[in-house]
């Protein structure tokens, strides 16, 4: 029986994106037999578990594997570095049972490919011993999927820290950008996170193919420039396939009955509501978050807002499991009773993809984490971009200032955002002339969203393509 492999990083964002992308290979082939690996990270990546559980339960063609838990050596202390950095070290040490795994597999199955996530080039070694077709599954945009590529010419070009130059880089297929404006591994240039970065980035060109979670009139600019070779200058570009939009109408609430936020929403007029949400993993300190809700309560909207628990030390990323909120204690005195007519604060999650869709929701405050910034295109939400980590101030870059559906957040230098920088932007998104415009452009792009899965649509060609170009493979 053919099967196919999918090795996802463990945040629940690329979980989720991986598994979509097996359901969509499997509209194609149904016959498909389609196994995910998953690996325990030494952090907390957010719980997965009963997401599988759901998953397992209600497709019987998507098997996960379980590897067993690394050990770390002592040598490497996890409060000093980027979770990045633990994930790419935990993927090393994964490729004997990884190995393992796939021998024992292909006594069952025959395997036609395995599409490894960005974070997981380090399993390519494994692939070529064992002759299996590697792609890589990007599950951002095309925008930083280039930047990833042109970065080793950039890692050639410069000799300093990223984060101390301060210079703007000509990055094929993307606006300018400015040094700092990179993803954090990649500012210091001696970080173990910024070596397996150039590693993994010159790695890619070496696979089968590159898998993004994109569509072609989305960033037509930048799929062309990495098509045409000027990302990767020096070397092979693989080919790439465009098979996005694709995000999960799944919203892992677990419980039963409609959740309160969206009863609340349905007693609010239509398009009024900003909706602030930072992904699963984004956090911020006890002063940003009474400056968002002094610049909320002055902008004189209706929200809806997610507060997490702040970071026990100076961080954005959670690493760690939180407890729900204290708000009374968190946000302003009085702050939840004076905006109690307009204002709903949600403990730690809300269901995004019913969120966005809901017709009382006439904006979004995000991260620009790109299965939130897909999830607003396909319900037309136009944005402000409030970048935390990752790729994500990239995606700003892209979103603002090339495709022009959002509005961006402008950090002080420190990376803080004033009650009044808050307050503009929300009032600009939701009222002003700027807002119209990208509302406007955002509209214009949720229609090419849902034409390009559809028959005869781009990704679907592009996903047709992909399917085919394993099957093409001498074994």
């Amino acid at each position: 029986m053919e099967a196919i492999v999918l090795y996802p990083s463990p945040a629940i964002g690329h979980l989720i994106s991986m598994v979509e992308l097996g359901k969509l290979i499997l509209t194609l082939k149904p016959s498909l037999s389609v196994h995910i690996i998953i690996f325990t990270p030494p952090y907390d990546a957010g719980s997965t578990s009963s997401y599988i559980s759901k998953v397992s339960a209600t497709i019987p063609s998507i098997t996960f594997h379980h590897l067993p838990t690394i050990t770390l050596p002592p040598s490497i202390t996890h409060s000093s570095l980027h979770h990045e950095t633990l994930t790419f070290e935990v993927l090393k040490l994964n490729n004997p049972h990884l190995h393992q795994t796939l021998v024992s597999m292909s006594k069952d199955y025959s395997i036609s490919a395995l599409i490894a996530d960005f974070f997981c080039h380090a399993a390519f070694p494994v692939t070529i011993q064992l002759n299996i077709p590697a792609y890589i599954f990007y599950t951002s945009g095309a925008g930083s999927l280039s930047l990833f590529l042109y970065f080793p010419t950039v890692h050639r070009i410069t000799t300093g820290n990223l984060k101390d130059i301060s210079t703007h880089f000509d990055v094929p297929g993307i606006p300018s950008i400015l040094s700092t404006d990179m993803p954090k591994p990649l500012l210091e240039r001696h970080d173990k996170a910024y070596e397996y970065f150039v590693e993994s980035s010159t790695g890619w060109s070496k696979s089968a193919g590159i898998v993004v979670n994109t569509y072609e009139s989305l960033e037509p600019t930048a799929i062309k420039a990495i098509r045409n070779g000027l990302s990767v200058p020096d070397g092979r570009t693989p080919p790439i396939y465009c098979i996005g939009p694709l995000i999960s109408s799944d919203d892992r609430s677990g419980g039963d009955g409609v959740p309160e936020c969206l009863t609340w929403l349905d007693s609010q007029p239509s398009q009024s509501v900003v909706f602030l949400c930072f992904g699963s993993l984004g956090l911020f300190s006890i002063e940003q978050l009474k400056e968002i809700a002094t610049g909320l309560e002055k902008s004189g909207q209706r929200f809806l807002w997610v507060v997490r628990n702040p970071p026990s030390k100076n961080e954005n990323v959670a690493r760690f499991a939180q407890p729900d909120p204290d708000l009374d204690s968190l946000l302003p005195d009085g702050f939840l009773d004076r905006t109690r007519e307009r204002g709903l604060v949600l403990k730690s999650w809300a269901p995004q993809v019913a969120v966005l869709n809901h017709d009382s929701v006439g904006g979004f405050v995000t991260h620009c984490g790109w299965n939130s910034v897909l999830e607003a295109l396909c319900a037309g939400i136009p944005m402000v971009a409030w970048p935390l980590y990752a790729e994500q101030r990239v995606n700003r870059l892209v979103l603002v200032e090339d495709i022009k559906i959002a509005l961006p957040m402008t950090e002080s230098e420190n990376g803080f955002v004033s009650s009044a920088e808050v307050e503009k932007r929300v009032r600009e998104l939701m009222e002003s002339e700027k807002g119209n415009s990208v509302r406007k452009r955002i509209v214009e792009l949720k229609n090419e969203a849902k034409a390009a899965p559809s028959e005869g649509g781009s990704s679907r060609i592009g996903l047709m393509e992909f399917v085919e170009s394993w099957q093409r493979k001498p074994r």
